[in-house]
């Protein structure tokens, strides 16, 4: 697996703070371990706060800003939750246009948690089979999109390959299953 992923820059968009910490850290590890190179996006520079659901976990350095990131600049982007996180972003031009120009892009898109409001807001579920926690689900068929409850879903019904999954206890299958699919994007097969 140490090569799946060699050379490719993956995009972790988050806010400035309230991402669930391991919804970031143990994809970006699966990532870093798949060869791959990981990067850090968010509202503004320095440093984001993480947490361990309500509680302030650790502190992760930003590698660029959003309005200075391109998707073109990355093979994938992965949007971790936290209730805090995906409801800022949603709510920021910028961020919710790279997510846009990520899935017309065609590039693959993970998100888990409460990650698909930011997908939501850039209009990317109709028509698309996703997961996500709960209490998401409403909003994902409110915007056209079929919700199901499974620990990871792989839609590429649409113009990119989106791959979700609805909480830290799905991580496992979500992290394997990303590397996996962002793999198969870059060798040409979706």
């Amino acid at each position: 697996m140490a090569d799946k992923l060699a050379g490719q820059r993956v995009a972790f968009l988050v806010a400035t703070e309230g991402t669930e910490q391991v919804e970031l850290t143990e994809p970006w590890e699966a990532v870093s371990r798949a060869g791959g190179e990981p990067q850090l996006v968010s509202l503004r520079s320095g440093e984001v706060a993480l947490f361990n659901h309500l509680d302030r976990g650790d502190t992760w350095p930003v590698d660029t800003t959003v309005d200075s990131a391109r998707p073109d600049d990355y093979a994938a982007l992965v949007l971790p939750g936290g209730v805090a996180n995906p409801d800022q972003l949603r709510m920021d031009q910028a961020a919710v246009g790279f997510v846009r120009g990520f899935v017309e892009s065609g590039r693959p898109v993970a998100v888990i948690c409460h990650g698909p409001w930011t997908l939501i807001e850039a209009n990317a579920v109709r028509g698309r089979t996703l997961t996500s926690y709960p209490s998401v689900r409403t909003d994902i068929r409110n915007a056209g999109g079929q919700w199901v409850d499974e620990p990871v879903v792989v839609c590429d019904q649409g113009p990119n390959v989106l791959i979700s999954s609805r909480s830290p206890g799905d991580l496992p299958a979500f992290c394997e299953t990303l590397v996996e699919q962002f793999s198969a994007q870059r060798a040409g097969r979706r």
